[in-house]
């Protein structure tokens, strides 16, 4: 399994568990948009919320894991702290609006 991305659910499960805060990144190779979004959003968890473990999930490796978070459009993006899903955005996202969501979630668990 490659550190960055998940192709089952018990690798879902795993990373939930395991890390108090996930970002996973929903998406498909031909998804031109996901492509310009996705260094987008790994940026910004770098720079202002590093505590965020970032992982990628390839739809089309990873049916099992769509059906089980119901993800039916990309990109889409679900952040889970403390295990429990806590922000889930799809298509048009804006960063600036996730990062407020994300700020406020942050603050209380890792400040």
């Amino acid at each position: 399994m490659n550190s960055n991305s998940i192709s089952t659910s018990s690798e879902l499960r795993k990373i939930i568990e395991e890390n108090p805060a996930v970002c996973f990144y929903l998406s498909t190779p031909q998804c031109n948009v996901c492509k310009v979004l996705k260094p987008k959003v790994v940026e910004l968890l770098k720079s202002d919320f590093p505590q965020i473990k970032f992982i990628y999930v390839d739809l089309n490796d990873a049916k099992e894991i769509a059906g089980q978070l119901s993800v039916f459009a990309v990109p889409t993006i679900i952040i889970f702290f403390g295990g429990k899903e806590t922000i889930r955005v799809s298509r048009n996202l804006s960063l600036e609006q996730l990062r407020g969501q994300l700020e406020r979630y942050y603050r209380l668990i890792f400040e």
